[in-house]
């Protein structure tokens, strides 16, 4: 049996995450399968209204690349006023600016709307408690994408914790980033939209990246108490959608030392200044008195006590080890569907009143008290505690 389709606005997804990620690979795979299996064997059906400020692009979206996806169209605007208006819209989605997420956000929830939304919730700490608080307030049901949780690579290192695998857990180490293009070669443009490296307008790896490292580290290994961290602009040039210079006023490296409440040091490198030369553009390695794995994207490695080699240190010789044969690839026993796509059906669940959505925004609201811990510590070269 199907229920009458939900109406969820999406503003803000002509970008590339909001189109490949949320709308293509989430929502319209959603609308492929039938919508979303409730526990009773209902399927709760849904239906986007595309909103932003661009016509072609939202026409685009929703003719041409909905019709290839789902063999239909579906409704654009760019009339913002009418959808928040819209008491038949119950579910509105941002994807936008971060700067003005949570005017927006306040707005759908004023007029009385369900919100869903990409991180960071907000630039500034003060901001983001404001809108949680306001969420709370009003009693509308509410998320923020905490996509990294449903990783497969992730849930495969959430699955040997839970077994007991790591023992006594002593420390985590993460490696993420890749080479962005500056766009001065044409023949190698650039995979970032420009406002990543301008702070005015909310660019900034500490900001975009340790939002993500909040809810990793906090799921995974426990909370945070403080931080120590150091960002830099590596690149102080770059080009924009249009080919002209500019200069770039946001960080795109950070690197960071994470202590937990229970004691655990996690460090995590982020940079968009760095080749890769690892398992995945994200590495995680938990080491532990019992074992160690190294989590990428979708896979796991993972190497026991007992399968530990023995290495002698000699700069003299070559090394007679082949470190990576020691560990063991996990295999995949179940099938992993995309990690946004599973947000995206447990919120749509919550909001129909099956099951509690923990992912809210007062859980992201401590991304941004991170990321402005880390700053805070960047700023003053000392050790700063995470309230």
């Amino acid at each position: 049996m199907n229920r009458t389709p939900l109406k969820i606005a999406m503003h803000g997804v002509t970008g590339r995450m909001g189109t490949n990620q949320h709308l293509i690979r989430s929502v319209l795979a959603i609308m492929r399968q039938g919508g979303v299996k409730l526990a009773n064997g209902e399927m709760q059906q849904i239906e986007p209204i595309l909103l932003g400020r661009s016509p072609s692009k939202l026409q685009k979206l929703a003719e041409t690349v909905a019709t290839r996806e789902i063999g239909r169209s579906i409704a654009w605007t760019t009339d913002m006023e009418a959808v928040l208006n819209d008491k038949s819209i119950p579910i509105f989605f941002d994807a936008s600016s971060t700067q003005t997420r949570p005017e927006v956000l306040r707005a759908a929830m004023e007029h009385g709307k369900a919100v869903y939304c990409e991180k960071p919730i907000a630039t500034e700490p003060n901001a983001a408690k404001e809108l949680a608080d306001f969420a709370a307030k009003t009693g509308m049901k509410n998320g923020a994408v905490q996509d990294k949780l449903w990783l497969p690579g992730i849930r495969k290192l959430r699955m040997l914790r839970e077994q007991g695998f790591f023992g006594k857990i002593l420390s985590v180490r993460g490696e993420f980033g890749y080479w962005v293009f500056t766009g001065h070669d044409q023949d190698q443009p650039v995979q970032r939209p420009s406002w990543n490296y301008r702070s005015q307008d909310g660019g900034g790896i500490m900001i975009d990246m340790f939002c993500h490292w909040e809810y990793l580290i906090s799921d995974l290994f426990g909370p945070i108490d403080r931080v120590l961290a150091h960002a830099t602009i590596e690149i102080p040039e770059r080009i924009d959608e249009s080919g002209a210079a500019y200069k770039c006023t946001a960080d795109d490296a950070a690197y960071a030392i994470f202590v937990l409440k229970n004691g655990v040091t996690c460090q995590f490198n982020s940079s968009w200044t760095t080749r890769v030369r690892r398992d995945d553009l994200l590495t995680v390695q938990v080491d532990g008195t019992h074992g160690s794995a190294v989590a990428g994207l979708r896979e796991c490695w993972i190497q026991s006590a007992g399968a530990t080699p023995k290495p002698t240190w000699n700069p003299d010789i070559p090394q007679p080890i082949n470190f990576f044969e020691s560990w063991q690839q996990m295999p995949n026993t179940v099938e992993y569907d995309n990690a946004f796509k599973i947000q995206w059906e447990l919120f749509i669940k919550h909001f129909v009143g099956e099951g509690e959505f923990p992912w809210s925004l007062a859980s992201a609201a401590a991304g941004v008290r991170l990321a402005n811990a880390g700053q805070q510590s960047v700023d003053e070269h000392r050790w700063v505690s995470v309230q």
